[in-house]
């Protein structure tokens, strides 16, 4: 298979160039890796093919005209690519996200009365418009017939923008799912943080069901808590997705759980492969792809985990908050050519 593909590879130009340094980024080799070896190469590789065709800058696109006809998955990952360690100089942050599953109502009632809105057309990408606080106490949105669904809970509102999608159960019966259509342009705060930083919490204590119980057992704080973070997020209505795929994510394709991660694009590519090595009470050495990003999510060494729809997914993603490190996985030029040799 190894010498099928190698020929494969000389007829698509997918040659090895010299090696060129560049700032904290070191080329690993598969050794490195650790578990690599038992992990299931074959269900990464059916992920990578999702999104593998909107992957056109050089390097990629002959290997993704490849990837959909190989057999031996694990040969393809170390014929055609090379672990690239970026910002490893300290650890990872791991955390989890998921697809809540909500009740809502399809007109405001007593019960319902805490709306997500669709994105309103004054607000565009890359400036800043109103905070979280101006938005929810104020009239701007108010009437404009914006109103996606009523929810009966601030907190079930903010954590849906948290997350980014989810599912909401109608009163009526339907069932309307919602993804990500933009944001205020107010950069992310973590409430968690702000909990440690005045004392409420220990930072090992904070988990996301932690936090919706702190805000809403008290209310009148709770409140000035989640305005803590100016960051507001608009949705749109997400339809023709079968009821057993996942979320649409930043590469506009459903995201697959265990298996798709978050990252920051300015050092991951959206839809490289990672591997990733989390530490803590559930360890996982698994190659995921890098599929979707978050407000929260910045850095090199910096990925949030899709653990899947539904309370189980949440309450496994919202006690997430471990170490390691993730190691992308570019093809062999571009990895030569970005990164120095250790």
């Amino acid at each position: 298979m190894r010498r099928a593909l190698a020929a494969v590879a000389l007829a698509l130009g997918l040659v090895m160039t010299g090696p060129a340094r560049a700032t904290d980024m070191q080329v690993l080799s598969f050794d490195d890796l650790a578990g690599w070896q038992a992990d299931d190469h074959a269900a990464a590789l059916d992920v990578f093919v999702q999104t593998c065709d909107q992957l056109d800058q050089p390097g990629w696109a002959a290997l993704c005209a490849l990837a959909g006809t190989v057999t031996d998955a694990r040969a393809f990952f170390e014929l055609f690519f090379r672990p690239v360690l970026i910002g490893g100089k300290n650890p990872a942050l791991f955390t989890g996200y998921y697809e809540p599953e909500l009740q809502g109502s399809p007109v405001r009632t007593p019960n319902f009365a805490y709306p997500i809105y669709r994105r309103p057309p004054e607000v565009v990408s890359g400036t800043q418009w109103l905070t979280r606080e101006e938005i929810e106490t104020g009239n701007h949105l108010r009437g404009r017939g914006l109103e996606i669904a009523w929810l009966g809970d601030p907190v079930d509102v903010f954590f849906l923008q948290v997350q980014g999608s989810g599912r909401i159960r109608l009163t009526d019966g339907t069932v309307v799912r919602v993804g990500f259509d933009g944001r205020n342009g107010h950069p992310y705060r973590s409430i968690g943080k702000e909990l440690v930083r005045r004392g409420v919490f220990a930072a090992e204590q904070v988990s996301a069901r932690v936090i919706q119980t702190w805000v809403r057992d008290n209310p009148g704080d709770g409140q000035q808590l989640l305005w803590h973070n100016p960051s507001y997020i608009f949705f749109r209505e997400i339809r023709g997705i079968g009821a057993d795929k996942g979320p649409i994510g930043a590469m506009g394709r459903s995201i697959t759980p265990l298996r798709s991660i978050a990252v920051d694009p300015g050092f991951t590519p959206l839809g490289a492969p990672v591997w990733i090595e989390k530490a803590g009470v559930d360890p996982m050495r698994r190659l995921m792809i890098a599929q979707d990003t978050g407000g929260a999510i910045t850095g090199a060494q910096r990925a949030d985990i899709y653990y899947g729809t539904g309370a189980e997914a949440g309450q496994i993603a919202g006690r997430i908050r471990d170490g390691g490190r993730m190691v992308v996985l570019l093809p062999i030029d571009l990895a030569y050519a970005q990164a120095s040799v250790d």
